[in-house]
């Protein structure tokens, strides 16, 4: 008897340690175009967990790895709300597409939580509606702490009486206090802020009777710097004069200095940070210098703070994923072979065009823009370029027989080979290569030694598509000016310029 029951709380305990939060639910009047995305709401990298398509009555069903039990952006449409989840949960969303997710309904395990959530979010809306914010900050600072003290003690209120009703895990219950206290210190730094300007005085400084406040309410820093972004943002805002200083003393007579590095020298001698802020704030900071596009020699510099000044090695991981996600994989490495399968249900490895380059071409039927823009510029570089290099077309449909309809009817006549991604943007490649749904349509170009010889891009478009193209075909694409009217110009090639068997451009 004690061996089974041993066994039982081994299981139980197993099971209530898993991660996964399995989702289904359905969406009124949504089309099967929309997908719904959810993001870890405290994380680093805003990369979706998962993205999650519906069919024609609206019905989603999918699950993903919860990091961590806390708060998670729904996407959808081009709006996104809070929802609270926690590992292990079985949760169904409803609502209707006019509204979702700005509304919806939640059943199943996550239920108690987001009803507690969705009710004192809307409390906070409808109080702060009312509190005249200008007359606020421009009032007396005895006033102002009164008026920010009844403020902390109404909104408490307000969460104990929710919490009664709706019986929150600790948790969601830990977080909400929190987020009170962060909502006040925001409340502290703007008065702070704005008195400091009202004055003219840049050393102005606040009474003590302030700050033994903001001490009162960061008594639990490295907690809310981990679990509230907006937080971190206070933390940001109350450093910014200082290293407004540091800043302008380090940068001075240098131009190639990015922000990420000063700020990385400006935290190790800020000894009253913890070494978790400091990773945090470090992150946020090191996030806004990744974007498509950055020069070489940026990327290099980022990736070096992302490997020896950040500490935490999730967020290290996460950083590290968004560098893929936006910039696409290092130039010159190997190119990651993964599994995928043709339409015959062949195996198919990339690995078969070794001894000419090739371009790795993501895409999805769920994204229309694809068809409308992207195939007309793509039928153009391929015809040009077909000579001289491959052409993989990788689909990240959720199925294989949405792969086979979508790639036989958009990807028609044009020579290249079709292959799937089993398991859509949860595929091997899609994981390998950083492939989103936001960064779809997508491409890659691969050198003939099998290597990585470009930057992932999303437009065709961009001359640096064709450079790229020029130097591994040996051709030369002819130019002319680009259409100004046009969303997204497609390669700058004069179709009646191109010889019916291009061939290598002479050698300068």
């Amino acid at each position: 008897m004690k061996k089974y029951l041993l066994l039982f709380i081994i299981t139980a305990f197993v099971m209530s340690c898993s991660k996964k939060v399995e989702v289904k639910g359905k969406i009124t009047g949504s089309s099967p175009l929309e997908r719904i995305e959810f993001v870890e709401a405290s994380g680093v990298a805003t990369l979706p967990l998962a993205n999650i398509g519906l069919d024609k009555n609206g019905n989603f069903t999918g699950s993903f790895e919860a990091p961590k039990d806390g708060m998670y952006v729904i996407n959808y449409a081009g709006k996104q709300n809070l929802i609270y989840l926690e590992g292990g949960q079985k949760l169904n969303i409803s609502g209707n597409s006019m509204t979702f997710p700005n509304e919806f309904v939640v059943t199943g395990d996550a239920k108690k939580n987001n009803d507690f959530l969705q009710a004192s979010q809307k409390f906070l809306g409808e109080y702060g509606s009312k509190i005249n914010i200008q007359q606020l900050m421009s009032g007396d600072e005895k006033e102002f702490l009164k008026s920010a003290q009844k403020i902390e003690a109404d909104i408490n209120k307000n969460v104990e009486d929710v919490a009664q009703k709706n019986n929150p895990s600790k948790g969601i219950l830990e977080w909400k206090k929190n987020d009170v206290k962060v909502t006040i210190l925001n409340l502290l730094a703007n008065y702070e802020m704005t008195q400091r300007q009202m004055s003219g005085n840049p050393s102005f400084k606040v009474s003590k009777a302030f700050k033994d406040y903001e001490t009162k309410l960061e008594g639990n820093k490295d907690e809310m710097v981990k679990t509230i972004p907006l937080y971190r943002q206070y933390l940001l805002v109350k450093l910014s004069p200082d290293f407004q200083k540091y800043a302008e003393a380090k940068t001075k007579g240098k131009t190639d200095v990015i922000t990420s590095e000063i700020f990385a020298q400006f935290l190790k001698d800020k000894k009253d940070i913890s070494e978790t802020a400091k990773d945090y704030l470090l992150a946020f900071v090191v996030a806004q210098d990744i974007h498509p596009g950055a020069p070489a020699k940026n990327t290099e510099k980022v990736k070096k703070i992302i490997d020896t000044d950040i500490k935490d090695a999730g967020i290290k991981a996460d950083l590290n994923k968004m560098q893929i996600a936006i910039n696409g994989l290092k130039v010159g490495d190997a190119a990651p072979e993964a599994a995928l399968v043709k339409a015959d249900g062949k195996s198919y490895q990339l690995s078969e065009n070794k001894g000419k380059p090739y371009m790795l071409f993501f895409y999805a039927s769920w994204n229309p823009y694809i068809s409308e823009a992207t195939v007309p510029v793509l039928k153009e570089v391929v015809n040009f370029y077909k000579s001289k290099m491959n052409f993989v077309f990788v689909n990240v449909d959720d199925t294989k027989d949405q792969f086979v309809k979508t790639s036989s009817a958009l990807l028609k006549g044009i020579p290249g080979t079709n292959v799937y991604g089993e398991k859509g943007l949860e595929s091997d490649i899609a994981k390998k290569y950083g492939v989103y749904g936001f960064k779809l349509p997508c491409f890659v170009i691969v050198d003939k030694d099998g290597k990585i010889a470009s930057r992932s891009f999303v437009n065709l478009g961009e001359q640096e598509v064709v450079t790229i193209l020029d130097k591994q075909t040996g051709l030369s694409a002819p130019k002319v000016q680009p259409n100004p009217q046009m969303m997204q110009p497609g390669i700058t090639v004069d179709p009646s310029a191109q010889p019916a068997n291009p061939q290598p451009a002479p050698t300068k």
